[in-house]
């Protein structure tokens, strides 16, 4: 059974109708984080992958990022309260609206630029990732925090 991809029209629609679903009080399963401030979060690796956000690998990604990507790519869900890169832990709640708005943008550009669309430059994390790769990760972080608040 392949997995869902933002680059297919289908799966997308069905992950913005998730987002969609998600309220400003919707509670969280797990996580200190609010409705709002996921996500903003959320934006954040998706800014990555577009080239938006560029960040240098450090040494912690070097040694570890190997072992990481593979287990973030394995089918099976990923944990809670796993480790957030620094530049992912955003302060404070923002407006609910305009971050959902905001991200809904950013999967929108992803999905519909396709492949086109991805950085070239390596995961600050990860390093090197294929097509699919990318959009596996982003897809499994986007669905992560949606079922963190039940959408």
């Amino acid at each position: 059974m392949p997995r869902p991809s933002l680059f297919e029209k289908q799966d997308r629609e069905s992950l913005l109708a998730r987002l969609s679903s998600l309220r400003a009080d919707s509670a969280r399963q797990w996580g200190k984080m609010d409705a709002a401030r996921m996500l903003a979060h959320c934006q954040q690796p998706l800014r990555v992958a577009l080239g938006d956000l560029p960040l240098k690998r450090g040494l912690v990604g070097l040694l570890f990022g190997g072992m990481a990507k593979r287990s973030l790519l394995a089918d099976k869900p990923w944990k809670p309260n796993m480790p957030t890169a620094p530049e992912f832990k955003l302060a404070g709640s923002g407006d609910f609206e305009r971050e959902r708005k905001a991200l809904f943008a950013l999967v929108q550009r992803l999905g519909e630029g396709g492949p086109a669309a991805l950085t070239q430059e390596p995961h600050p994390f990860f390093g090197e990732l294929s097509v699919e790769q990318w959009d596996t990760l982003q897809w499994r972080h986007l669905d992560h925090h949606l079922r963190q608040f039940g959408a």
